[in-house]
């Protein structure tokens, strides 16, 4: 009778205590703190994690459909180019991504008990997607649109004489190479703001990192690149 009533008190001592909830493996944060796994290749997590950024920013910036007009100025017939995606699409995908980036940095992070996990490459995505923003999205208000200008931007507001630059290839190069220089030299504060807690430390770096990117895109538009 001893030896059967033992049986399952220790087989309960032998199976494996069950992980809290705060414990758990959270999958979901790692799905969206790696970029969709990205973070987890061995070469160059990181710049990987850019180039999610900046195909992000082209995807939101294709126009969804085009209106050829005319308008009639001194004489001339200007062409314009008419999109319906507005910019505040792109400003709603960059909040989203920077809150939810937020929580499953902090989340990976307590589980991982890591200060900044080299496999988090949500902040890169976030951060390049900002550049970009910034550097294409803020329009150069002292120079006039040209008829070559309105054919090939992204935006145009009929009525105002601002713009957005298209997202060409060369703009697109230029923000990408800019943003992984300031993510790697992290000028002040950005390397400041590791320092602070959970998913905030692993976060602010790139998104200052993205704003001194994207100051510096914005002066090579300005300057006619």
């Amino acid at each position: 009778m001893s030896e059967t009533t033992d049986a399952p008190q220790e087989a309960a001592a032998v199976a494996p205590a069950r992980k809290p909830a705060a414990e758990r493996k959270p999958r979901f944060a790692l799905f969206i703190a790696t970029a969709c796994g990205l973070g987890y290749l061995p070469v160059a997590p990181g710049t990987c994690g850019s180039l999610v950024g900046v195909a992000l920013y082209a995807i939101l910036a294709r126009p969804l459909s085009i209106t050829r007009m005319i308008s009639i100025s001194d004489g001339g017939a200007t062409f314009l180019t008419v999109v319906s995606r507005p910019l505040a699409l792109s400003c709603a995908v960059a909040l989203v991504v920077a809150l939810v980036g937020l929580w499953a940095s902090g989340r990976t992070a307590r589980y991982s008990a890591k200060k900044d996990p080299q496999f988090v490459v949500i902040d890169e995505v976030s951060g390049q997607h900002l550049t970009l923003l910034l550097g294409l999205g803020v329009p150069i208000w002292w120079k006039g649109a040209s008829a070559a200008a309105l054919s090939s931007m992204s935006v145009y507001l009929p009525g105002a004489s601002l713009y957005f630059d298209a997202p060409n290839w060369k703009y697109l190069l230029v923000g990408f190479i800019l943003f992984r220089v300031f993510d790697i030299w992290k000028p002040f504060p950005a390397r400041q703001a590791e320092s602070l807690p959970g998913g905030w430390g692993i976060m602010a770096d790139d998104w200052i990192a993205g704003i001194y990117a994207g100051i510096g895109l914005w002066i090579a538009r300005a300057a006619g690149l």
